[in-house]
């Protein structure tokens, strides 16, 4: 048997997503959609449609990881 090629989403998620993460999920796929697969093509998507870091500046790298480290955790 071949395993499946999705995920189940929010297979590890102990709840629905807060507001703050469905938007934020939203807008990284919206990026993906538009063909930006790399880290910094993702962090320049997210910038060029109007998302900032939780700090309310433009996503870099280095805080896009962050943010991701603390909503896997």
């Amino acid at each position: 048997m071949q395993a499946p090629l999705y995920l189940e989403p929010n297979q590890t998620r102990e709840g629905p997503l807060t507001p703050y993460e469905a938007k934020l999920s939203g807008l990284i796929q919206r990026v993906f959609a538009e063909g930006h697969y790399g880290l910094q093509e993702l962090v320049q998507g997210l910038n060029d449609h109007g998302s900032t870091a939780p700090d309310g500046a433009p996503w870099t790298e280095e805080s896009f990881r962050a943010e991701m480290s603390r909503l896997g955790a």
